[in-house]
């Protein structure tokens, strides 16, 4: 399914990007090509039966992820990293409310 002009309106104002119709074209076209050589091609490979993989390396060999021990690594300095802040309470930084 191609992509519209209103497609990329849409875009434009999601990203917050202002855009000439003459760039708006040219992007329109550019999006268009993509998905025609590249997003397409790939809808059609037959991937029935396929298992996904959790890293590309799966295919070649068994990965096992390399965990390290959670242990804490530097001392607490929680008194020294809030001297600097204007309101700390019960070892917590006071900021002002900014959801209402």
């Amino acid at each position: 399914m191609p992509l519209t002009p209103e497609n990329i309106q849409a875009l434009c104002r999601l990203s917050k990007l202002s855009l000439s119709d003459a760039e708006s074209a040219d992007v329109l076209q550019h999006l268009n090509g993509f998905f025609n050589t590249v997003v397409t091609p790939m809808q059609a490979v037959d991937t029935a039966g396929v298992t996904p993989l959790a890293h590309p390396v799966e295919i070649f060999r068994e990965v096992t992820l390399r965990l390290r021990e959670d242990v804490a690594s530097e001392p607490n300095q929680r008194e020294a990293n809030q001297r600097s802040a204007p309101q700390v309470e019960n070892g917590l930084f006071i900021v002002p409310k900014v959801i209402e």
